[in-house]
């Protein structure tokens, strides 16, 4: 068997039957299988994925949710020599596949290999639109991580002991990538689209909260958790900038706490902390030509630095050990 399609879900009943039918159409004529992997959805994804010739495993307690659970649990039933991973929302690319696994054959060091992930969702769009395209995890070419998903090679994940860290509620394809680039292997974007995204439209305060409810801001501080005593965490703090802003704002935070409690003139101190508060807010507006969105960007600063610590001190499971799951479909 050559590949295996690992389609990860969490209530996605609006988008699953396009994104199985685009990964069958992908599969036809080459050897391979289709694994949903499943983290515990609530809605009719499994009854609509069942209509389908795919292998369904869905997590099962003690095992939780987390953006890094469900492509280790599709990568432990699955069999192909290559993996491809990809979410229930996004349709696979009729020919990637092909493209993908020359480039492979003929690049031995690298591990894996994407391509661009087409935000096909008007406010995804207008986000994207916003991401810096010269960032080293959007590059056409050499890449430090492969956001989105890819085409990986099994024997290199099998060599860094697992495809993805169950305990990370986010930043799960940095650590891979990490992982992989610390073992001597490369990634690789290539110059044509993998998938075609379809997001879900948020009001962006809303989606702030929900990614604090989710724990998804939690995923750098585990990320970290994670990484520790490893020889790449010095490389991990130098190609995580954000973290130096975290870092910063938790100076700032704690420069502003200073003020309250030892300045002996309490309006004044609560003075000089708005009147900071409003000249960030003010410059972040100028950079960003919005007051709004100025305002909404040192809001989502508070946010992320609060739950760097959290996600820090949260416990971890052995990243390689089998997941809690069973086996709802049956091989073709």
């Amino acid at each position: 068997m050559t590949i295996s399609v690992i389609i990860k879900t969490l209530n996605e009943e609006k988008r699953i039957a396009a994104t199985i039918e685009s990964a069958l159409v992908a599969l036809e004529g080459k050897g391979g299988e289709i694994i949903v992997a499943d983290s515990g959805s609530a809605d009719r994804t499994i009854e609509i994925a069942a209509r389908y010739p795919v292998i369904i495993a869905q997590i099962a307690a003690p095992a939780r949710p987390s953006c890094g659970i469900g492509p280790q649990l599709g990568f432990q039933h699955s069999r192909g020599e290559h993996v491809c991973l990809i979410d229930g929302d996004m349709l696979l690319d009729d020919g990637f596949l092909d493209d993908a696994v020359r480039f492979l054959a003929d690049n031995p060091a690298i591990a894996g290999v994407t391509g661009h992930v087409e935000e096909m969702h008007v406010a995804n769009l207008e986000f994207a639109r916003r991401v810096n395209r010269n960032a080293p995890e959007n590059r056409t070419g050499g890449i430090d991580r492969m956001n989105g998903g890819g085409l990986y090679r099994r024997c290199a994940i099998e060599e860094v002991g697992y495809f993805s860290d169950r305990n990370l509620h986010g930043y799960e394809e940095f650590d891979l990538g990490i992982r992989l680039r610390n073992a001597g292997w490369g990634l690789h974007r290539l110059d044509r689209r993998f998938v075609q995204h379809f997001g879900h439209s948020v009001n962006s305060y809303r989606l702030l909260i929900r990614r604090w409810k989710s724990k998804y801001l939690f995923g750098i501080g585990e990320l970290l958790r994670a990484s520790l005593g490893k020889p790449y965490f010095p490389e991990l703090l130098r190609e995580l900038p954000e973290l130096r802003l975290w870092a910063l704002v938790h100076l700032w935070w704690l420069f502003c706490l200073w003020l309250l409690l030892f300045l002996p003139d309490k309006i004044m101190a609560f003075t000089a902390v708005a009147a900071m508060l409003l000249g960030v807010v003010a410059l972040a507006g100028v950079k960003k030509r919005s007051l709004g969105m100025g305002l909404y960007t040192v809001v989502a600063w508070f946010f992320h630095a609060a739950a760097l610590p959290v996600g820090l001190l949260r416990s971890r499971q052995p990243p390689d050990a089998p997941i809690e799951s069973r086996v709802l479909g049956k091989r073709a």
